[in-house]
């Protein structure tokens, strides 16, 4: 591997973790300002509901409440680092776990939502750079800016009351039919757990379920692509290499989308951690429209249960995914264009 990429890989590992530190310290000290003194704090711990003096002086013991507040930081970074995330005060399970298991479910509809986003927001952003200020065009623009703009719960009402109550289509809540048993859990991931228990039925109620929330998060995030791709491609359209494949005889819809689009799709890399991010905070609303029990439903639930351990430690989980989203961008982005690795 060359020594360049290592050292370039090296560094951005070191922000990402740097990025994390910094983030994690944020939201230790945000909870100290929400409770300022260890009691308020060891409530936060213990959840709602009414505790006496005893089992608050015991929560304070057992979590160093009453130490500095620098000892208490390095305590907060190193039970992170080591996964505890704390006891959840609703659900009476170790936070971790809960994490575990709602994040997959989560991923199953963000993953394929950024690959549905970046395929089309690159399709749209080529077709309207080729149709350039022709009814083509504006059409793409019109569309992208529309659901760009569209809050997260307008696109998943729309699309809800279109393909589930007026058309029939697809099911309208959930994560799978309630009526079938689930398999066991192996994976974490259900597509998995029914892949690996060959439970047909099962994995096609899944994907049924999937394809509404899938369809939101993505039509949510696809325009930030849409818009860099048709700029990037309108730059490649006016390049030299492209009038040279022009002059070769090439048909214009190959330069197009063979030249003009590979070159133009390099930058676009560097958009898969900021449309992680627009999938994620989507998530959070889509899932709650579509009863759908992600981590967004999770965050939602927490927030009406006034769940304080689950909320911080869900806030730490998505901004960690974000950070290594942004680190596998960073990565990608150094592999495919060398010139960003000597900066």
């Amino acid at each position: 591997m060359n020594t360049n990429l290592v050292l370039y890989i090296v560094r951005r590992a070191i922000y990402a973790i740097v990025t994390l530190i910094f983030i994690i310290v944020i939201v230790f000290f945000l909870i100290h300002l929400i409770a300022p003194t260890p009691q308020a704090m060891a409530g936060i711990y213990a959840g709602s509901g009414h505790h006496t003096k005893a089992e608050i002086n015991a929560i304070i013991a057992k979590y160093h409440l009453n130490a500095p507040l620098y000892t208490q930081v390095l305590l907060y970074i190193g039970n992170i680092f080591r996964g505890n995330l704390g006891y959840d005060p609703v659900y009476h399970v170790p936070e971790i776990s809960l994490i575990g298991r709602f994040l997959p479910r989560t991923l199953e509809l963000v993953i394929p939502a950024i690959i549905l986003s970046t395929f089309l927001g690159l399709y749209t952003g080529s077709f309207g750079a080729s149709h350039r200020r022709k009814i083509q065009d504006h059409a793409v623009k019109g569309v992208y800016l529309v659901t760009w703009a569209s809050p997260p719960f307008f696109i998943a009402i729309v699309l809800q009351l279109f393909f589930a109550y007026d058309l029939g289509l697809l099911p309208s809540t959930g994560i799978a039919n309630p009526v079938l048993t689930p398999p066991p859990d192996v994976a974490a991931f259900p597509i998995l757990n029914a892949i690996i228990a060959g439970d047909g039925a099962y994995l096609l109620s899944l994907i049924r379920h999937m394809i509404l929330p899938v369809m939101a998060i993505a039509l949510l995030s696809f325009g930030v692509i849409t818009r860099i791709t048709r700029a990037s491609m309108i730059d490649a359209m006016e390049s030299d290499y492209f009038k040279l494949e022009l002059m070769k005889g090439v048909s214009r819809d190959t330069a197009v989308y063979r030249t003009a689009l590979r070159n133009a799709a390099i930058p676009i890399v560097t958009l898969l951690a900021l449309t992680f991010g627009y999938a994620v905070a989507g998530a959070v609303v889509v899932e709650d429209i579509f009863d759908y029990h992600g981590m967004g439903w999770f965050i939602v639930q927490s927030i009406y249960t006034l769940d304080y351990i689950a909320i911080l430690s869900t806030t730490v989980i998505i901004a960690i995914s974000i950070i290594i989203a942004n680190l596998v961008a960073d990565i990608l982005y150094g592999i495919m264009d060398p010139r960003v690795r000597v900066k």
